[in-house]
C-alpha cells in the first residue's frame, strides 16, 4: 500500500445524535486511532498557512480541480510529535504527505523561513521551503476540533467524527495551552470517511443514516471565512 497514492474522501455533516449513534456502532467492530486519549477520542490542533495572496483559501472556495493546503499538525496540545503535512486534492480525491519536524523546524516555518529537505516534491519540507520562498507562504489561522477515529486496515479505510470546530487567530501562540478559540457560526460536526478504492459492504451497513447530500465541507474554509466581513 502507498502512503501517498490519491484516496477517495467523502464528508457528510451530521447532527449530534446522528455522530453518537454511528460511533457506538463502529465502535463495537473497527479499532481506535492510536492517538486517542480516552474513549471521546483526542485533540487536533492545526496551524494553516497560505501564501501572499490566499490562494489555498481562493482555491476551496471556488473548488478548484487541483489544489494544495498546507499546515502543521500537533494531537492533545502536546508538541512531542509535529507534522509538516501537505494535503493534494485531485478532484474528489485526495493524498496526504506526512513527516515529523521538531520544535526548532515549526518556529521556523511560522517565522517564514525555509528549513531542512530534500529536493523531492514527495518531502512536505520541499514543498513548504519552495512556497516560501515563490509565493511568501505564512501561517494564517489555528484550527482545532475534537475527533474520534475508526480504522479498518483491509482497504485502507480510516472514518472519522470531529466536532466542536473552532478557529483562532493567536497564531504566536501555537503549541501552547494558552489560545482563545471562536466557535463556527456554521455546522461544526463532520463526518470524514477516507478509503483507496471501495468500502466494504458490513461498513457501509454500519453507516446507514437519513444523511444529507455529501459535504464539501473544509475547516480551514469555515474557519479562515470566520474572521472575514
Amino acid at each position: 500500500m502507498n502512503a501517498n497514492m490519491f484516496r477517495a474522501e467523502d464528508k457528510y455533516c451530521c447532527a449530534p445524535g446522528e455522530m453518537y449513534e454511528l460511533q457506538e456502532r463502529l465502535n463495537t467492530i473497527l479499532r481506535t486511532d492510536s492517538n486517542e486519549n480516552d474513549a471521546e477520542g483526542y485533540r487536533v490542533v492545526s496551524l494553516y498557512f497560505d501564501d501572499l495572496v490566499d490562494t489555498c483559501l481562493r482555491d476551496t472556495q471556488e473548488g478548484s480541480y487541483h489544489r494544495r493546503k498546507y499546515r502543521i499538525r500537533i494531537y492533545n496540545d502536546s508538541l512531542a510529535a509535529i507534522k509538516l503535512e501537505v494535503k493534494e486534492k485531485r478532484g474528489n480525491r485526495i493524498r496526504k504527505l506526512s513527516r515529523g519536524i521538531t520544535p526548532e523546524e515549526l518556529h521556523s516555518l511560522m517565522n517564514g523561513q525555509c528549513i531542512r529537505s530534500s529536493f523531492s516534491p514527495e518531502d512536505p519540507g520541499f514543498l513548504f521551503n519552495l512556497a516560501i520562498q515563490t509565493k511568501l507562504l505564512r501561517p494564517r489561522v489555528i484550527v482545532t476540533y475534537e475527533r474520534k477515529a475508526f480504522i479498518y486496515t483491509p482497504g485502507n479505510v480510516r472514518i472519522t467524527f470531529d466536532r466542536n470546530v473552532r478557529a483562532s487567530r493567536q497564531i504566536e501562540a501555537f503549541g501552547t495551552p494558552d489560545i482563545l478559540y471562536d466557535h463556527l457560526r456554521e455546522q461544526d460536526a463532520v463526518l470524514e470517511i477516507k478509503y483507496d478504492e471501495l468500502i466494504p459492504g458490513f461498513i457501509l451497513q454500519l453507516l446507514e443514516l437519513n444523511f444529507p447530500l455529501q459535504s464539501a465541507y473544509s475547516k480551514y474554509q469555515l474557519c479562515r471565512e470566520r474572521y472575514q466581513n
